[in-house]
């Protein structure tokens, strides 16, 4: 599609609708919206004046107030400011409804990146057969995970569902309807879900969005490359954190895990259940109809009387389902064959677990667990005084008498830890092994780390667990270890025997979002790419395919953006059998919400490897030269970043100039906002979310760009710019890291915060930063030769424009009332509205993130 009707596209089928509903929406009878309507513009045109004059947040409320609110009194104003943010909020739910409806209009469905471009592309190049190859090895793999960044509650997702629907139909009095509704439904979350609130909230799409998008896919694929034969191969699988990820969030108990893996498996029931009987009304011929009811009846006993153990066997419904297409084959002309295929299929990809369930837990807690053991064992005189922990490792196995057992010890930690292994094994015996069998160990240093907790698995008597143990390297430091550390893993005995059982295969999970906040844009990718090329090289002389999972977020600061050109740009030095991501907060609402957008997305990473594997493999290698371009890059962007931490200001100017205390504030997810329990922030202990999204909230955007610029400008100043453009032409990974630094400075907008550079505390810091900003900006429009940002990308763009046009009210009002609580802390200002404050900063905080879709 030409970039022009890109944008053509846009503004017809987004941009124009919008504003039409819009229209309506202001004509609805709310109590007092009219007058909130009609001085929104009117305000929204008073911050435009004070963002170009740099005024000071309070000059701008004040500026609006002189001019149509004379007699208004405090509280009136700050009510007025709050209906602005709730009329805003609105708003941005109108517009996400709007653009889901025309995502198939927008995006090419069948144009780049697509299955059937795939597929096309395949026979013109003569690589059908390598194509067929690929789709029976290759696996994609999407986890659900519970780290929120999405404020809506249910029932505002259940209008924007609604909302979404009313207008791909132009069903103008449904819209009205719905409208009138959102208007009246609060956004806000009186109390902190919990773990299991979230697991709920996500397999809604499960159910209603991956369940269908799934099969499709993989019917397609079937009809068009495999000439009708099942894919055998689990193409596509489901991961899930929500129920799983105990690292830093004291709600997530055994019990909790269990409740989720019981309720993916009633959400999967349900949908074969729906499946059944429509085929039930299908096929109602004779020998096969018998058949199907059979299977009717025992999905339903399994649903409506579970207490009775009924239990489902996968495999004898793949049996029986294959008995009846046999049937149809023979004897019906094979009426409604595929439907019974295609249920099938489900039924191969899903099993009885929907969506594996990962356990994840800090390395930190399970050393301490294992002393606590140790000194368990010690106590009972079964171990000498003076023996080593590293002894322990290789003979506890053989002191134990028994297995260990959660109640045999006091403390809570090792009781929870004991009691989640457990809970690993129930799930399997229920839902199958692929229920629950990967065990994740974050803020992984060393091989000990994994063993401490292979080790805690065997000593509660499962000798062999039919569970993957998965290191997760998250800072600059770790990635750079981590080759060293797996080799330490594969040369243990025991572990070694461990992946013997595991078909030689290791999972490795590394981590964008710390590793950014750690090391800066540039050096976190640049590591996490060396780490894969080395982890992949050494892998391969021990003869272990090695896994890679990403833990990415949703802006490009977490490892967002144009995720699947990454894939696309590997080469044949990292490997790439399968794709493992986790899909967090918006994200999973703006990539995967719609049947649309999720088979886009899912088709792109599909595309994706088969681009890297079967059509430019060889061809995405880097050359040593422009390994060590990208070294010295990585290591400038890192010097600049780090030199900008170690500022005095640095901490102070997040606690006070940002959002960053108010994350705690708001009712959006189980987990804390820090790891630890202290008062004092603690850059170490603070969480990538609410790290990345203050910079988001601030409009800077820091991580997605900082050094990037200081990099580009040392190469410029070294006449070597060449080599770097040579660099970006050549090399996607090296072109998509540097154009989704480009995002992240297209969605920064430094007239927001101009007012701070005269600051006498953060002056200097507020224009180090806008100074990077401007460098990185300058540099980056010179390599891709644009005169804009994202220009490449018009509907993007376009996109991001209006989002950021609806927000700005909502900037204005978050920053008066920053602003106010800063007078407040200096002293400069009374306390009486203190409150008031702090909550327009909150409530502001809930519709910017909604705004910008992939903001944290």
């Amino acid at each position: 599609m030409q970039t022009s009707s890109k944008l053509e596209n846009f503004q017809r089928n987004v941009a124009s609708k919008f504003h039409i509903y819009n229209s309506v929406f202001i004509t609805l009878p709310f109590d007092a919206i009219d007058n909130t309507g009609v001085l929104l513009p009117l305000f929204t045109e008073i911050c435009e004046t004070g963002f170009k004059n740099r005024w000071t947040p309070l000059q701008t409320i004040q500026a609006f107030r002189s001019k149509y609110l004379t007699d208004a009194t405090d509280q009136e104003l700050h009510d007025l400011l709050f209906r602005f943010i709730q009329y805003v909020e609105r708003q941005i739910v109108l517009f996400d409804a709007v653009e889901d409806a025309a995502f198939a209009k927008v995006n090419p469905m069948e144009g780049r990146g697509s299955l059937r471009e795939m597929i096309e592309r395949a026979e013109t190049k003569d690589k059908k057969a390598a194509l067929t190859h690929f789709l029976k090895h290759f696996k994609v793999r999407t986890v659900l995970t519970a780290h929120p960044t999405q404020f809506y509650p249910g029932s505002v997702l259940g209008i924007i569902t609604d909302l979404t629907e009313a207008i791909r139909e132009d069903d103008l009095l449904k819209i009205k309807q719905l409208l009138a509704q959102l208007g009246k439904t609060p956004f806000i979350k009186k109390q902190k879900p919990t773990p299991y609130d979230e697991a709920t909230s996500l397999i809604w799409y499960l159910e209603h969005v991956f369940y269908h998008t799934t099969s499709s896919v993989l019917s397609t694929l079937q009809k068009n490359v495999l000439e009708g034969q099942e894919l055998e191969n689990c193409l596509l699988n489901l991961g899930f954190w929500p129920g799983g990820d105990r690292d830093g969030n004291p709600f997530v108990t055994a019990n909790i895990t269990l409740q989720v893996a019981d309720r993916l498996r009633q959400a999967i029931v349900r949908c074969y259940y729906a499946d059944i009987r429509k085929l039930k009304r299908k096929l109602t011929f004779k020998s096969v109809d018998r058949l199907v009811a059979d299977l009717e009846f025992k999905l339903y006993q399994s649903l409506y009387h579970a207490e009775e153990n009924n239990a489902l066997n996968i495999d004898h419904f793949h049996a029986v389902l294959g008995e009846i297409a046999g049937i149809l084959q023979k004897d019906h002309q094979s009426l409604y064959l595929e439907d019974v295929l295609v249920l099938s299929q489900k039924m191969r990809v899903f099993g009885l677990h929907f969506a594996t369930l990962d356990i994840r837990q800090n390395s930190q807690v399970h050393e301490k667990v294992f002393a606590g053991v140790f000194d368990a064992f010690s106590k009972k005189g079964a171990i000498a005084a003076d023996a080593s922990k590293d002894w322990a490792l290789d003979s506890l196995l053989n002191i134990a008498e028994k297995p260990i057992q959660p109640v045999d010890f006091g403390d809570p930690l090792i009781q929870s830890t004991l009691e989640s292994i457990l809970a690993m094994r129930h799930i399997q015996s229920v839902n199958g092994e692929m229920g629950c069998n990967r065990y994740i160990i974050s803020n992984n240093e060393t091989s000990r780390d994994v063993l401490e907790i292979y080790t805690l698995f065997q000593l509660c008597g499962w000798h062999e667990p039919t569970v993957d143990f998965v290191p997760l390297f998250e800072s600059v430091n770790d990635l750079q270890e981590a080759a060293t550390v797996m080799e330490a893993l594969y040369n243990d005995p025991k572990y070694s025997d461990h992946l013997g059982r595991r078909n030689r295969r290791q999972t490795v999970m590394l981590g964008f979002s710390d590793g950014t906040k750690d090391g800066g844009y540039l050096m976190a990718n640049w590591s996490i790419f060396k780490a894969k090329e080395s982890i992949t090289s050494m892998s391969r002389q021990y003869g272990i395919e090695v896994i890679f999972f990403d833990g990415r977020g949703g802006p490009p600061a977490r490892g967002g953006g144009k995720t699947h050109k990454f894939y696309a740009s590997l080469g044949s030095t990292i490997e790439n059998n399968e794709i493992q991501l986790t899909i967090q907060g918006q994200t999973i609402s703006s990539n995967f919400g719609t049947l649309d957008s999720c088979r886009w997305n899912l088709e792109n990473l599909i595309s994706a490897g088969a681009q890297n594997d079967v059509f430019l493999k060889e061809k995405n290698n880097l050359t040593t030269s422009e390994k060590a371009i990208l070294d010295e890059m990585a290591q400038i962007g890192y010097e600049a970043y780090t030199a900008f931490k170690a500022r005095p200001e640095f901490l102070p100017y997040l606690e006070h100039m940002s959002t960053l205390p108010y994350y705690a504030l708001t009712n959006i997810g189980s987990r804390p906002a820090k790891r630890n329990a202290g008062s004092s922030l603690d850059f170490a202990a603070l969480r990538a979310i609410p790290f990345v999204g203050s910079w988001s909230q601030l409009k800077q955007n820091v991580p997605g760009f900082f050094g990037v610029g200081s990099a580009l400008d040392y190469f410029e100043q070294q006449g070597r710019w060449h080599e770097v453009q040579k660099l970006y032409h050549r090399s996607l990974f090296f072109r998509t890291l540097l154009e989704n630094s480009m995002m992240a400075l297209a969605k920064s907008f430094f007239p927001l915060t101009a007012y701070m550079e005269q600051d006498p505390e953060f002056g200097s810091f507020w224009q180090l930063i806008h100074n990077e900003y401007e460098l990185s900006k300058k540099w980056l429009l010179k390599l891709a030769d644009h005169e804009e940002l994202m220009e490449n990308y018009p509907d993007g763009k376009a996109s991001v424009a209006l989002r950021e046009q609806i927000v700005k009210p909502l900037l204005a009002i978050q920053q008066y009332a920053l602003f106010q609580l800063a007078a407040i802390r200096r002293n400069e200002q009374d306390k009486k509205d203190e409150e008031v404050y702090k909550k327009l900063v909150t409530r502001s905080l809930f519709g910017n993130t909604n705004a910008s879709r992939n903001s944290a």
